[in-house]
């Protein structure tokens, strides 16, 4: 009864009380008493056609040969960093003050963008906590390394007007592995030291090479013209998502579900902070043209187990 008379009181104050309600992901939505609005609900630009995440179907990608390697400036420098419970994800900040750029270029990208933060979204099951996905198959967490267009990096005329590109987000799929993944272990070793929203620590001589695949795998991408993934989801990424997935072992995995909380009573443990895929509409999802792994293998690699079956035949 108290719930039917709060939401008829929501109703009668009409779309400013709605605008007051605080964003969150459908796993809070009936444990806050729906005192928070859940993706169906999110205001901004959500609503819009050009959102993401989506899932990329590998069937229907194109190959676009300017998709090319990228540049990486300062991801292998060993930096400090800033952790955050933000209340949504664990974000990670760069503190360093030394004048050390951390950016990418190429990979068919317009500018040159630099690193603001980087964090994650995961779930407790192993195939339930990407925020992407492949041909339907959602993986166990998804890394979001986030850059900002650099000013006069653009080389368009009219830079100033044109904000459909002007973030650059780098996805890695995370799926459970064998081992401890030691890049990962400060970061994860740091969680129990931010359960609640809004509270940091600082962690340092960690680069974010340590977190990614080996380089030369990071040739292999889609692409595609998306959207932020929370609120207020504002069409402005150049989205990449990275075939070679991250593993972490299953219990680094679980960490972040197990120490980290949405609610500053630590009432419920932050998971599935996730929003479920959005429709592609007439977009296009390309595909780099990764060099030499993707070809097929020379005639005489081909030739030389068929013509050694064939010698043995007739040598009976």
């Amino acid at each position: 009864m108290r719930l039917f008379l709060a939401l008829l009181v929501l109703a009668a104050a009409g779309p400013s009380a709605a605008a007051e309600l605080h964003w969150c992901y459908k796993v809070q939505v009936e444990p806050s008493n729906y005192t928070c609005l859940g993706p169906d609900k999110w205001g901004g630009n959500c609503q819009k056609s050009r959102q993401s995440p989506i899932d990329i179907v590998t069937s229907k990608v194109q190959v676009n040969k300017s998709l090319g390697p990228f540049s990486f400036s300062g991801y292998n420098e060993k930096l400090e960093w800033t952790v955050q419970n933000s209340g949504h994800s664990v974000v990670m900040l760069p503190t360093t003050t030394d004048g050390t750029e951390v950016a990418i270029a190429g990979g068919g990208l317009p500018a040159r963008y630099q690193v603001t933060q980087f964090h994650l979204h995961w779930s407790r099951l192993m195939d339930a906590g990407s925020e992407h996905s492949i041909n339907g198959e959602h993986f166990a967490m998804e890394l979001h390394i986030v850059h900002q267009k650099e000013e006069g990096t653009s080389g368009n005329q009219n830079d100033a007007q044109d904000s459909g590109d002007d973030t650059a987000v780098l996805a890695f799929l995370v799926k459970p592995g064998p081992k401890v993944n030691d890049g990962f272990r400060p970061l994860v070793e740091a969680l129990s030291k931010i359960p609640r929203p809004e509270m940091n620590t600082t962690i340092g001589g960690i680069s974010l090479l340590d977190f990614l695949p080996n380089e030369e795998k990071l040739r292999h991408y889609f692409r595609y013209l998306g959207s932020l993934t929370t609120p207020t989801c504002d069409e402005t990424v150049i989205w990449t998502v990275f075939e070679e997935p991250i593993e972490l072992h299953r219990d680094q995995i679980l960490e972040f579900s197990d120490k980290l909380y949405y609610d500053e009573k630590q009432r419920q443990n932050m998971t599935d902070n996730v929003r479920p895929a959005q429709d592609q509409g007439q977009r296009t999802v390309y595909k780099s043209q990764a060099p030499g792994q993707l070809l097929p293998l020379p005639l005489p690699a081909l030739l030389v187990p068929t013509l050694t079956c064939l010698a043995a035949g007739f040598l009976r």
